[in-house]
């Protein structure tokens, strides 16, 4: 479960008032869902993953993970979860099999854990054709898999991906999306953010619209139609983040069924 609280995230700038990446947040994650966090460029998304994952802490408010504050107990957090990003780096001498041994022994895992582990996600995500070279030498999809692969090496009960199908081919996509929907499956709460509105369509139980930090609509594909009056999640989007202005800073919701949510 993650349960975010009117969060606040402020920056110093060097022009002097402060900026406001994430102004009031709050939604909710349950086990076996997916929930979708989109917004354009500066909306605060990466913001919020930052502060779940435990990279950062808020300003104010709260943030829970696992029935845990993120700023009481970082270093339990950062072991309920698993973080994806596309940008995430890999060690470009090993290969995908030595990777997934060494971020199993950090989590603590034995060795025969590890190993089983490390089999089953190297299948799951048909990984065996190259899980044995270095992680230097794989293309792209290659490295997306071994992605994936690492943060969900311990079998953790949240997942937080950032873009997990960036750059993708239309095999390697399916594939990873595919996988996701076997995880929520199994009960895991998704936190996810794309730019690909068709993929978040498709894949995501709920959604969440940022906006200049704000949620300015929130749930699943057919309630965002019905309080919108559009159609496409793509004309959605940019309906809410054509409106900004007094009404969403006054409100904090663009097309809440509820006058006072």
């Amino acid at each position: 479960m993650i349960e975010v609280y009117d969060l606040v995230k402020t920056f110093p700038t060097a022009e002097g008032p402060e900026k406001r990446a994430v102004a009031g947040l709050s939604f909710r994650v349950a086990p076996g869902e997916i929930y979708g966090l989109l917004g354009p460029n500066g909306a605060g998304k990466t913001t919020t993953l930052r502060i779940l994952s435990g990279l950062i802490g808020p300003t104010s408010g709260r943030a829970v993970v696992g029935g845990i504050d993120v700023t009481a107990d970082m270093l339990t957090v950062k072991k309920s979860i698993g973080f994806m990003t596309a940008h995430a780096g890999l060690y470009q001498r090993l290969s995908p099999r030595e990777l997934l041994m060494y971020f199993a022994e950090l989590h603590d895992m034995d060795y025969l854990t590890a190993h089983r582990r490390a089999g089953e996600l190297i299948d799951w995500l048909e990984m065996g054709d190259f899980a044995d070279l270095r992680c230097g030498a794989l293309s792209t999809g290659q490295r997306q898999r071994t992605n994936i692969a690492r943060a969900l090496i311990s079998n953790p009960p949240i997942l937080i991906m950032d873009e997990p199908t960036l750059g993708l081919d239309v095999l390697t996509n399916r594939l990873i999306l595919d996988f996701i929907r076997r995880e929520r499956d199994n009960g895991k709460a998704i936190l996810l953010c794309t730019h690909y509105l068709d993929e978040a369509e498709t894949l995501c139980d709920r959604i969440g619209l940022l906006h200049q930090g704000q949620l300015i609509a929130e749930g699943d594909l057919q309630s965002l139609r019905r309080q919108s009056g559009c159609e496409r999640l793509t004309e959605i989007f940019l309906k809410c983040v054509g409106q900004s202005g007094a009404h969403i800073l006054e409100t904090g919701s663009l097309f809440s069924e509820d006058p006072k949510a």
